[in-house]
């Protein structure tokens, strides 16, 4: 797990929880050093900080996601900012969770747990499976999704998410049955979160951004073939 936290007695001390979790961890203090790490150490799981010092934790994010060896790696965003807003905001630049600092060092493990379970079982998928739906193909257990032929970089829950409602055309799913298949049962997020990753999903299907459709007071679903 890469810990980035431009304060390094939290990120010591995440560490020292993580470690006794059996998790290796390392530590950068700066976005800057966090985008250099990767050609070393290549972590399962970022925990980025929002506020640092230089390159911010938003543009980390973003740079992260746009790069395709970089981009399904799980972010978890900790930050001393807990508004809707800055929630918001932390989803469109691609992080899959939000933990308001301070934090319970159950909750983050907890969170920690929840995210690389799901990364773990998709990764013991059969990679022969793809997913098929007009200029869509997507296979779950290499993580590929190509759009007209050409890749389509998503984040995990950007991935998840549209694979969930590619797999049934037509089914409409409330914005809590997308939290629970996507993030695990009770899973704290807020409707508006669900809106952004639709949100952010449309905007990279570009002309197919239509393929998901939005049933008012209801949910969302993939349009039938």
């Amino acid at each position: 797990i890469l810990i980035v936290d431009d304060d390094n007695n939290i990120a010591e001390l995440i560490s020292l929880y993580l470690t006794k979790e059996c998790y290796e961890t390392m530590i950068v203090n700066d976005g800057e050093e966090a985008l250099k790490v990767f050609d070393t150490f290549k972590p399962q799981l970022i925990l980025l900080d929002l506020m640092l010092p230089g390159i911010d934790g938003l543009t980390v994010c973003r740079k992260l996601r746009s790069e395709p060896r970089t981009s399904a790696i799980p972010i978890i965003m900790l930050t001393a900012k807990s508004e809707e807003s800055d929630i918001v905001i932390g989803l469109e630049m691609g992080a899959d969770d939000y933990l308001p600092k301070p934090f319970s060092p159950k909750v983050l493990i907890a969170r920690i747990r929840s995210v690389l379970r799901r990364v773990n079982h998709l990764e013991s998928e059969a990679a022969g499976t793809t997913l098929k739906r007009g200029p869509l193909s997507m296979n779950r257990g290499t993580r590929e999704a190509l759009l007209d032929g050409k890749p389509l970089v998503l984040t995990f829950s950007e991935f998840e998410i549209l694979y969930l409602l590619a797999r049934r055309p037509g089914w409409v799913y409330t914005r809590g049955q997308i939290v629970n298949e996507v993030k695990g049962d009770d899973y704290p997020v807020t409707e508006r979160a669900i809106d952004v990753q639709m949100v952010s999903l449309r905007r990279k299907l570009g002309e197919y951004g239509s393929l998901i459709e939005t049933v008012r007071g209801v949910g969302y679903r993939f349009v039938q073939e």
